[in-house]
């Protein structure tokens, strides 16, 4: 069996190789990276929060990993010649699943501003019609890394400006090279004409082809469906709306979609009425839900993607989770977009989903901290049809996981787990981050991304990209205005 020292060794020498992708090439390019091995791994003595209804929480228990799934967890485990990982300290829980991310305004972080032509809306589709290629991959790898770096191994890209195939192109190619699993999510561009559809021609070459594109079953597709309007240019033509979702159900990838965002909406009866809704289908927010549609939901299947810091930021309102867990409906955590909320710290969102239920309930004891985690792990990829692959520790499951330190100060005494995760736990507390079975953080750092590197083209963009803005007759963003 390896030793930690000798497992952190091989780490060392993975980054003095180069070998995250950060070689230079000539004309600019990047050489891809290369990602840890799946190797066999077993975790020793941690505190594992399976999130398995059956097998609970074990305390100094193991995890043993191999060829990218879990293959045993409980106590004093045979692993034979596995690279150990010392979990003394730590909580082993299943990787943090999130469920609906614009990751490539991840440039544009915090950039929503204090006035309404500053706002979300206005400053996303000036910035947007400005994107190149090269932004929505500096945009989606850093947010891949902010993702990997707090926890969360699975993420749904909801990418909502594919302006030509390229731009799809680069998106996915900053995924694959992170080593993140998730579900992409084909949109439309910002500014696109509401009585055209989505390039259709192109999600279906990507569909015919998505075996070159899925890095070894990582990635999957779906359609990121305007539904009958958005929120940057109102409402979309029936027919276009139609003929979307009718491709995507041909190709039989699962459709997600905004609705019910503002008070008085009711785009979820509508889609109720017109046979929209399913087992396939996500709907983001539905902030304002009238019992009707709240059944309607339940009824038909569908799944709801939460995110209360985008969502009381821009003044859609509070999230209604106690009535959409209460009629059975999968509910899973949305980061949605750094834009607003500023980061993609899904440990804060667990603890804002808590307190705001609490608060609407006027009761301490309404949701608990334990099914909050669930929502984040095991709930979060049922609501994105992975449950049966990923979410918790069990054997034969997919091996994303994460460790947290317990021992960092904000942690430093172990009381209830499950509380110490949903209200103390913070991103610099994730100590390691496997992700089918491949390290991609250890002892606190990520071991396939050059974080240095990706901030600094990450700023060089944003400055090209609001420069270009400033120039272009449809933009009011300053270049130099900070904050806007």
């Amino acid at each position: 069996m390896k030793t930690r020292r000798e497992f952190l060794g091989g780490m060392a020498a993975l980054g003095a190789l180069g070998l995250p992708g950060c070689a230079s090439m000539a004309g600019g390019e990047r050489e891809p990276a290369t990602l840890p091995v799946r190797d066999e791994f077993v975790i020793r003595n941690a505190y594992v929060m399976t999130m398995d209804p059956k097998a609970g929480d074990i305390a100094d228990a193991d995890v043993h990993v191999k060829g990218g799934a879990i293959v045993a967890v409980g106590r004093n485990l045979k692993a034979g010649s596995a690279i150990l990982i010392d979990g003394r300290g730590m909580i082993a829980l299943p990787g943090l699943v999130e469920t609906h991310w614009h990751m490539w305004n991840s440039l544009l972080r915090s950039m929503a501003g204090d006035k309404r032509e500053h706002g979300y809306f206005p400053t996303t589709l000036a910035l947007g019609k400005a994107y190149l290629p090269s932004d929505m991959y500096q945009g989606t790898r850093l947010a891949a890394a902010e993702a990997l770096n707090g926890g969360i191994t699975c993420v749904h890209d909801w990418c909502h400006n594919i302006r030509s195939p390229q731009y799809a192109e680069e998106d996915l190619r900053a995924l694959r090279e992170s080593g993140i699993r998730g579900r992409f999510s084909y949109g439309a561009a910002q500014g696109h004409p509401a009585d055209r559809t989505v390039d259709l021609v192109d999600l279906d070459r990507l569909w015919r082809s998505w075996a070159a594109y899925s890095n070894d079953g990582l990635l999957s597709l779906g359609l990121a469906w305007r539904g009958v309007s958005t929120g940057a240019t109102g409402s979309v033509s029936a027919a276009a709306y139609k003929q979307d979702f009718d491709a995507a159900r041909k190709l039989a990838i699962p459709i997600s979609v905004h609705a019910n965002n503002r008070k008085g909406s009711d785009a979820i009866a509508l889609l109720a009425r017109e046979k929209f809704l399913g087992k396939d289908v996500q709907v983001i927010h539905a902030t304002w839900v009238t019992p009707e549609e709240v059944r309607a939901l339940a009824d038909s299947g569908s799944t709801v993607s939460l995110s209360p810091y985008t969502e009381m930021r821009i003044g859609f309102g509070f999230p209604p989770t106690g009535e959409l867990l209460a009629a059975g409906i999968p509910v899973g955590l949305s980061v949605d977009t750094t834009e607003l909320s500023g980061n993609a710290d899904m440990f804060s969102i667990m603890k804002a989903i808590q307190n705001v239920e609490n608060a609407r309930a006027l009761n301490e004891f309404k949701l608990p901290a334990r099914r909050v985690l669930e929502l984040a792990t095991i709930e979060g990829a049922r609501s994105l049809g992975m449950g049966d692959r990923i979410g918790s520790l069990a054997p034969g499951k997919r091996a994303d996981l994460i460790l947290v330190n317990t021992r960092d100060v904000n942690l430093a005494v172990f009381s209830e787990p499950a509380h110490l995760v949903v209200e103390a736990a913070q991103p610099s507390n994730v100590d390691t981050v496997m992700v089918d079975g491949r390290v991609l953080k250890r002892g606190g750092r990520l071991t396939a991304i050059d974080t240095g590197r990706v901030a600094d083209e990450a700023s060089a963009a944003l400055t090209a990209l609001r420069k270009r803005a400033a120039g272009a007759a449809s933009s009011s963003i300053s270049p130099t205005r900070p904050g806007n």
